[in-house]
């Protein structure tokens, strides 16, 4: 095993490393009694919350919402509009989080009899966030309560005219905070600087606070008797919706938002929601539902509303009774969805040629005019993936004003780092949280502020950078690589941020057809030393070095393969594959 550890020859040129055990569990008297209990250890869980961690639960990981700054207060202003009947406005954010955060309070109010309106600003036309002008036609329009979700928390101007007509604001909100707090009526979010207790869920995605206030609200309602008559809301089952929006933001699947998944896919595969179900059928998962596909297959159709469509489509979908408009709806996604792929590889082409002049960068930031704003945060995703940097993709309109969407890698704030050059004037506006951020800026500020943020973030890339390699855990023979072993791995699941799914590595294995498939997908089919052959992927390797030496590998010589162990439910029956990280010759 020498061989699969040694950096000089992994082909992709990344040491492998064994993924390292919690602290306790690196006792030379601790012995793992199964394969689950390693790998819920290498993932930093403590011998003691093995119990919690195997079966993720929201009782186990729930807190008390009373413990966020604003909590209650919120949840009593709901209350009074619920019991009075008030006209009440959900404000979300374009994207899946803002519709699955919205989607969740319009459900839970409208089970409590009270019909709330959804507000998503149109991309191009408004931009993020809530803007004075759209509030104060919200409330010309009878509303007296307006609650935004995933986005209002440094809308200062916009809060202070809302407050000039005599409307009340609620801001749910996830994103990192500056010192000052625009004029809410009340603000929750884990991320102000403020913050209690309830620091300790700043990984929560929006739709996360939101199920919190849902349950802050419930328990208010609850105290003021308003369920002596009436049946309780069942909040446990919009967890699928939860689930939705918090893999698809991309937020660290540890502690409550583990179980927001996990119990969310549960409810998701008992198919009660109707858009859902139909946006299941037009992406033709037959089956239950995974982690993966919330994030590769769901999300980006509902994002696809906001990015090239109507913005207000997401949330029209996950809430309405109607099966024949969903399915309409989820059908017009799906056409987006197309759209905005190829959309995306125009940009992404002009993006990459950008990013490939800046080698010399902690921070890929690559910008052009006439790239389409609703597809600008996917491509720096892209950029980040490829090139192992943070990376910002900012599309210049004509009149010389940049929309830029920005991804990061592990251990690299970028959200607070842009909020800080907002602060310094670099920006019209900006802000985000660690993985994902978002900014207007002026044409004539741009190169100032790729300095700014090179130098702020240049050592933090630095030392993610030295820290990276890759964590193997398990070694299999290659006989070994079956769907009970895939099953073993998944009941350690759900993975995603923060909860990486886990990695073996088998050999050696000779390649014995290797070719190239989809938009540079290198396919290729491998056998050990007895012959039984492995189905492998690299996807979007073809370019690659690791691509390169599967398609060109002679066959009398061998390598070790690491990567994730799937199942490929294609065929008559399921048969496990390998989607590839890495290789390296085993002679």
């Amino acid at each position: 095993m020498a061989n699969v550890l040694n950096v000089d020859r992994s082909i992709l040129g990344q040491p492998w490393q064994w993924r390292a055990l919690s602290a306790d569990a690196r006792d030379p008297n601790f012995a793992p009694d199964d394969l689950v209990t390693q790998l819920l250890m290498a993932r930093g869980v403590p011998r003691e919350d093995l119990d919690a961690n195997r079966t993720p639960s929201i009782r186990a990981f729930m807190p008390d919402p009373s413990i966020f700054r604003d909590m209650d207060r919120a949840a009593d202003r709901i209350a009074d509009a619920v019991i009075a009947q008030e006209a009440v406005t959900v404000f979300g954010d374009y994207d899946v989080d803002g519709a699955t955060s919205a989607a969740l309070l319009i459900l839970l109010l409208r089970s409590l009899r009270l019909t709330a309106n959804p507000y998503i600003p149109d991309r191009l036309m408004e931009g993020y966030g809530p803007s004075g002008e759209a509030l104060v036609r919200i409330a010309q329009g009878g509303a007296t309560l307006i609650v935004t979700v995933d986005c209002g928390s440094q809308a200062f101007e916009a809060l202070e005219m809302a407050r000039g007509v005599g409307v009340d604001v609620i801001v749910v909100d996830h994103h990192k905070c500056a010192p000052a707090l625009p004029a809410a009526f009340a603000l929750v979010n884990p991320n102000r600087l403020d913050e209690g207790d309830g620091a300790a869920h700043g990984h929560l995605a929006a739709v996360g606070v939101a199920f919190l206030l849902g349950a802050a609200l419930i328990r208010t309602l609850r105290a003021r008797g308003y369920f002596d008559h009436r049946a309780e809301p069942k909040l446990l089952e919009l967890l699928d919706i939860v689930a939705l929006g918090t893999v698809a933001d991309v937020a660290a699947l540890r502690g409550l938002n583990r179980a927001f998944v996990a119990q969310g896919l549960k409810v998701m595969a008992q198919r009660r929601n109707i858009g859902l179900n139909a946006l299941l059928e037009v992406s033709r998962l037959t089956r239950a539902a995974t982690a993966s596909d919330l994030g590769f297959a769901l999300g980006p159709r509902i994002n696809a509303g906001g990015r090239v469509g109507k913005a207000d489509l997401g949330v029209r979908l996950l809430t309405t009774q109607d099966p024949d408009e969903a399915r309409s709806i989820a059908a017009e996604l799906d056409r987006l969805n197309e759209a905005r792929r190829s959309i995306e590889a125009a940009v992404q082409t002009e993006a990459e040629a950008h990013a490939t002049s800046q080698t010399n960068r902690a921070v890929i930031v690559a910008t052009g005019h006439g790239w389409h704003p609703g597809v600008i945060g996917i491509v720096a995703g892209r950029l980040k993936e490829k090139f192992g940097r943070p990376a910002i993709v900012i599309a210049l309109d004509a009149d010389g004003v940049g929309k830029g969407s920005g991804r990061s890698v592990a251990g690299v704030d970028l959200g607070a780092a842009v909020l800080s050059a907002k602060d310094q004037g670099l920006l019209i506006a900006g802000g985000g949280h660690p993985m994902a951020a978002g900014l207007t800026i002026a044409a004539d500020k741009i190169d100032a502020f790729g300095d700014f943020i090179e130098d702020r973030l240049a050592t933090a890339v630095s030392r993610s950078s030295d820290g990276r390699a890759l964590l193997i855990d398990a070694i299999v023979a290659p006989g070994g690589v079956t769907p009970g072993l895939v099953d073993s791995l998944e009941a350690a699941g759900p993975y995603g941020m923060g909860w990486p799914g886990p990695r073996v590595a088998a050999g050696p294995v000779r390649v014995i057809k290797a070719d190239i498939v989809g938009n540079g997908h290198v396919r290729a089919i491998l056998a050990g030393d007895d012959g039984k052959p492995i189905k492998t992927v690299a996807f979007r390797q073809a370019d690659s070095a690791l691509g390169q030496a599967l398609l060109g590998a002679p066959h009398d010589r061998r390598l070790w393969i690491a990567g994730r162990a799937k199942i490929d439910d294609w065929g008559s029956r399921p048969a496990a594959e390998i989607h590839l990280d890495d290789a390296a010759w085993a002679e």
